[in-house]
């Protein structure tokens, strides 16, 4: 029975995976060069103006992980390999950008996949650059990584962009830079997550004491809720600082925050857009983050000391890519561009709700790929 359901996963995970090429060779060659952040009525290029230059990454990120999934010496493989790398090209100079603390999610899913495959020496000086740049965030009095938002700020969503600094530690022996990226992550499990393992969006401090002064949020419900994305982010990012730090208490929180999601998730894995979500608005879904969180099991599971719980987490990722394959995919849907449904950018400017978005997508693709290999493992 049990091997019954693993080839009947596999199967349904390899025709994910072959729906989400053919829905970016499409997109590609009827929109050349274009990186799309949500979808509008299913169609990725629409006249909404981008408020925030952050995803650039995650488009050429699929395309690395369609290079390496087709093998070596293919002919796909050629192909996707000549896209994603002019995709990704246009996105070095930004390993200067001091006015983003999303670099991870530019260089991550490019640049750090492209040096893994090909081992050039620039591409890796190029994500050296980008996690030295990242840490000139670093605000002293408080121990943090400024937000976007103003200098007293911190975001959850910046746990997915600390393993960059990491990185940038581990390739060049920087002890400043993993102090940064520790101190970071260490200030982030203090002050923006709860006992519960629920998290908050945003911290504010005093920028001259460092002194903490309260949660608050930009996406979230309100303050004190815990907007199911962020909850993603803050899985996935202490899972990845926990691999480069060993720090156990970066495992423990993404433990806490996995177990969070998993008992306050609806039975299906998908949760509402913000677990605190109005009555109004509960039954929206967010599958991006859904998405995300199955990635962060897949890596997660591999690093708790407790098989069963390991086995726990895996099960649980393999359930969400399950629904979302069997309720969100978007196949057969007549001219739908994306490849997941149902994500949610941003509830209160009403960007990209019950839409595809190009992060939900990438890390879709992503948890396909780990779980794909995880079952022939």
């Amino acid at each position: 029975m049990i091997q019954f359901e693993l080839e009947t996963d596999r199967s349904l995970f390899q025709g994910a995976m072959q729906f989400a090429q053919a829905q970016i060779r499409t997109f590609v060659d009827e929109e050349p060069d274009v990186y799309p952040i949500h979808t509008e009525s299913g169609r990725w290029k629409h006249s909404d103006a981008a408020w925030s230059v952050w995803c650039d990454g995650f488009l050429p990120g699929m395309m690395w992980i369609f290079q390496k999934y087709a093998g070596p010496g293919s002919p796909e493989s050629d192909r996707w390999m000549d896209l994603a790398v002019r995709y990704s090209k246009p996105l070095e100079e930004r390993k200067f950008d001091r006015d983003s603390h999303d670099l991870g999610f530019l260089f991550l899913p490019t640049y750090l996949r492209w040096y893994g495959i090909t081992g050039r020496p620039e591409v890796r000086q190029t994500m050296i650059q980008a996690g030295q740049t990242l840490a000139e965030r670093f605000q002293d009095p408080g121990g943090y990584l400024r937000s976007v938002a103003a200098d007293n700020s911190i975001y959850i969503d910046i746990m997915m962009n600390v393993s960059l600094i990491f990185y940038a530690a581990r390739e060049t022996g920087d002890r400043v830079l993993r102090d940064i990226a520790v101190k970071h992550s260490l200030t982030t499990r203090k002050v923006l997550v709860r006992g519960d393992g629920s998290v908050a969006h945003e911290g504010i401090f005093d920028i001259e004491t460092g002194e903490f002064l309260h949660q608050t949020t930009q996406q979230g419900v309100r303050a004190d809720s815990c907007w199911a994305r962020g909850l993603a982010w803050a899985i996935y990012g202490f899972t990845i600082s926990h691999e480069y730090s060993r720090d156990p208490r970066f495992l423990e929180t993404a433990g806490a925050c996995a177990d969070f999601f998993i008992t306050h998730a609806g039975p299906d894995g998908m949760p509402s857009w913000d677990f605190n979500a109005p009555a109004d608005t509960r039954k929206l879904v967010d599958t991006s983050a859904a998405a995300i969180t199955a990635a962060a099991l897949l890596r997660l599971c591999r690093l708790v000391s407790d098989p069963m719980k390991g086995h726990f987490y895996f099960s649980t990722a393999v359930r969400i890519l399950r629904t979302l394959c069997d309720k969100y995919l978007a196949k057969g849907t007549d001219g739908w561009q994306g490849i997941v449904k149902g994500g949610v950018y941003h509830m209160h400017k009403n960007l990209g709700v019950n839409e595809s978005v190009i992060w939900g997508d990438y890390y879709f693709v992503e948890a396909l790929d780990m779980a794909l290999r995880q079952m022939r493992s």
